[in-house]
């Protein structure tokens, strides 16, 4: 499926599905909160990845009225973004973040792991394992479409740029390869050495690894560099509303990957902060139909699509996803071997850079 863009940057389906982030068994309609007239009034850190910037701005302003308006109390905002894996690190490392909205479990399980702010069972807190909503990697090129893309395949012919982060930084990006590979498994009958010799080939097509999606977007977008984007699904919609040159078109793969970016309380730095009610009030509001309504709003596919305008749901294209349990046997696994390390995409970067 192929979007055309009528829109300068600023970046930046309908499928239901019950793996991965899974299934809730509770709808989380509603939350509570004690009511107090006498608050002082507290500052929320969200630490989000990179592309959120705009869903959270429109969140965060919901949920201050909601929250003055149920208890009194007036809560302000510090947000905070950068690529996935470069956030978790900071939390680790002393930012004193009291959510997290990360691109990918495994950011906040290290965050759980190495600093111990957190439970281990976190993901079992709210619906859908904790995940809000999901989103999946799509292809934004030129005006046109000019280098003719319409599939993984056509991101390894000769003279085609593919411009991604680092997944060593990004969650995107890890998402982005994922996919990619989960693609060359399915189409080389679940051969590995196929499909690492297909990932290698499309890396050697990157010119450059941004640290996160925003920043490769802003390679793309602003700098001309590349032909094709491999993109959050939500940062390329964006992108095709911002821009006004009639600059890009999104492609759609015919498969993708289901991306699932979780959110958590950081219980000791909200406990600390005396905010442990708002934070957690905050993240259950993402599940709310407002909530819901936000997040189709700014491009993201609801976990709640029964709260959603029908309207705004036609602007996710059908695809048929796979998700990281039912490919890489979920993301301890397939952290472990591609993005640890030493792991295979390491090993991708060294064979290349001795290509060149």
């Amino acid at each position: 499926m192929v979007l055309k863009a009528s829109a300068a940057f600023g970046v930046i389906g309908l499928l239901i599905v019950t793996a991965g982030c899974g299934a809730s068994s509770n709808s989380a309609q509603g939350f509570t909160s004690s009511s107090s007239k006498e608050k002082p009034a507290i500052t929320l850190t969200n630490a989000s990845y990179d592309p959120t910037r705009e869903l959270y701005q429109e969140v965060n302003e919901a949920f201050a009225k909601y929250w003055t308006r149920e208890t009194g109390q007036d809560v302000s905002f510090d947000q905070s973004h950068q690529g996935s894996g470069t956030q978790a690190r900071a939390v680790i490392d002393g930012l004193k973040a009291d959510v997290v909205t990360l691109a990918l479990s495994p950011d906040i399980e290290e965050i759980a792991k190495s600093a111990k702010l957190l439970p281990e069972d976190w993901q079992k807190r709210l619906p859908n394992n904790s995940c809000p909503y999901t989103s999946t990697i799509v292809f934004l090129v030129r005006k046109g479409n000019p280098k003719q893309i319409k599939d993984w395949e056509d991101l390894v012919r000769e003279g085609v740029e593919v411009i991604t982060p680092n997944p060593k930084t990004s969650g995107g990006a890890r998402w982005a390869y994922l996919a990619a590979w989960g693609h060359a498994l399915r189409k080389n009958g679940q051969d590995e050495a196929k499909a690492r010799a297909f990932v290698q080939q499309l890396y050697a097509h990157v010119p450059v690894l941004g640290s996160g999606a925003r920043e490769s977007t802003t390679t793309f977008m602003q700098n001309g560099i590349g032909d094709v984007l491999l993109s959050w699904e939500n940062e390329a919609l964006l992108a095709i509303k911002k821009t006004g040159n009639d600059q890009v078109e999104i492609v759609t793969p015919p498969i993708s990957i289901l991306a699932e970016p979780p959110v958590s309380v950081i219980d000791k730095n909200a406990s600390a902060h005396n905010a442990t009610e708002a934070a957690k009030a905050y993240l259950q509001f993402l599940y709310s139909p407002e909530g819901q309504q936000i997040i189709a709003k700014n491009y993201y596919r609801p976990s709640e699509p029964n709260y959603v305008d029908k309207e705004l749901l036609k602007q996710f294209a059908d695809v048929k996803f796979f998700t990281i349990d039912e490919v890489f046997g979920g993301w301890k696994q397939a952290q472990a071997k591609h993005f640890s390390d030493g792991g295979t995409f390491d090993f991708i970067q060294e064979a290349n850079s001795a290509k060149k």
